[in-house]
């Protein structure tokens, strides 16, 4: 058995995460759960956003579960999720888009894995502002070893999992140097991966390709500002944040969340979709070995999927948080 640090969150956070843990108790998942959790709520029960009890869970297992967590707002307090990244060093952002048979979108066979650098560029932090001129600068921080390292990421999952092409999504032509170093970073880390081809395109230029045929793309890498609002849009193609999955990975520790936000709006009324959450957590296993596992909880999943009476209102059914996990349950 192997102990995951699970972090519950706000919101919905509790209730999707009671799903998670319910299906893969019915699965059979060799895994133990070590709840800790972070936000608003811990903040506002302890006076801590980010308790050092979950950090030293975190330290210990090297591996977590993640529900949504709110940074309270209008503060001064610095994103959770940042922290986290930056703490660990969890520079590698993948979100994977895939379209799903009873998921409703306007694509058919979208299939991509976005890794965005998670640790630089513009949320490293680095902010003045005069207040005299009414002037504030950001710095966009890139390092050729961030570059080098989430490139690197990117090419070997192409390799390891058959995807015959990465692209590099950039703004050198405006950016002369930021962009230079990750387009010099492809070209470098290419070089360990014959394989795989790879190719770049300018930002802007991607987002139009995207939405117009995102069925050309495998695996794209890019910086972290265009990162994130890339994995956004892709999410979009496939149906929205509430059913694809997200990690944080970094070398000896991973975090899988899911990506969408703690909806206080609906929380404790039984209306929330666990399938980002377990999505989530099914890339945990197979980023633990647990193949199987994974394949199994999926496949139960599908056959939820394709059954509108039993999804969540948002899938276009009637059921509750509850209920959708028991049918998976059904289907396992």
């Amino acid at each position: 058995m192997t102990t995951v640090t699970l972090i519950p969150g706000d919101g919905i956070g509790p209730e999707i995460t009671e799903a998670v843990k319910a299906i893969f108790a019915a699965a059979q998942v060799p895994i133990t759960w070590e709840e800790e959790n972070a936000g608003q709520t811990t903040f506002d029960s302890i006076g801590e956003l980010i308790p050092q009890s979950l950090i030293t869970s975190l330290e210990r297992n090297r591996i977590a579960l993640k529900g949504p967590i709110t940074t309270p707002v209008g503060k001064g307090f610095k994103s959770i999720n940042v922290q986290l990244r930056q703490k660990f060093d969890l520079y590698s952002n993948v979100r994977p888009a895939k379209t799903t048979a009873g998921v409703k979108t306007r694509f058919d066979n979208v299939d991509l894995v976005l890794f965005r650098e998670n640790t630089e560029g513009l949320y490293s932090g680095l902010e003045t502002y005069d207040e005299r001129l009414g002037i504030s600068d950001s710095i966009a921080r890139v390092t050729v070893e961030g570059c080098h390292k989430i490139v690197r990421a990117a090419f070997q999952y192409a390799a390891k999992h058959n995807r015959p092409r990465v692209t590099v999504a950039h703004k050198a032509n405006i950016l002369k140097s930021a962009g230079r170093l990750i387009l010099e970073a492809a070209a470098n880390v290419s070089k360990e991966f014959p394989q795989v081809q790879w190719d770049e395109k300018i930002i802007d230029n991607m987002c139009m390709q995207l939405v117009s045929k995102p069925e050309q793309f495998e695996v794209i890498v890019t910086t972290n500002l265009f990162g994130d609002i890339l994995s956004d849009l892709c999410a979009g193609l496939v149906g929205g944040l509430g059913v694809v999955s997200g990690a944080n990975i970094g070398d000896d520790m991973a975090i899988f969340e899911a990506v969408h936000g703690s909806a206080p709006d609906i929380a404790g009324q039984g209306l929330a979709n666990p399938t980002a959450l377990l999505r989530s957590a099914l890339m945990m296993l197979e980023h633990m070995g647990l193949h199987e596992n994974a394949r199994q909880i999926e496949s139960a999943l599908e056959k939820t999927l394709l059954n509108k009476e039993q999804c969540t209102r948002d899938l276009g059914g009637t059921a509750s948080t509850s209920e959708f996990a028991q049918h998976i349950i059904s289907n396992l």
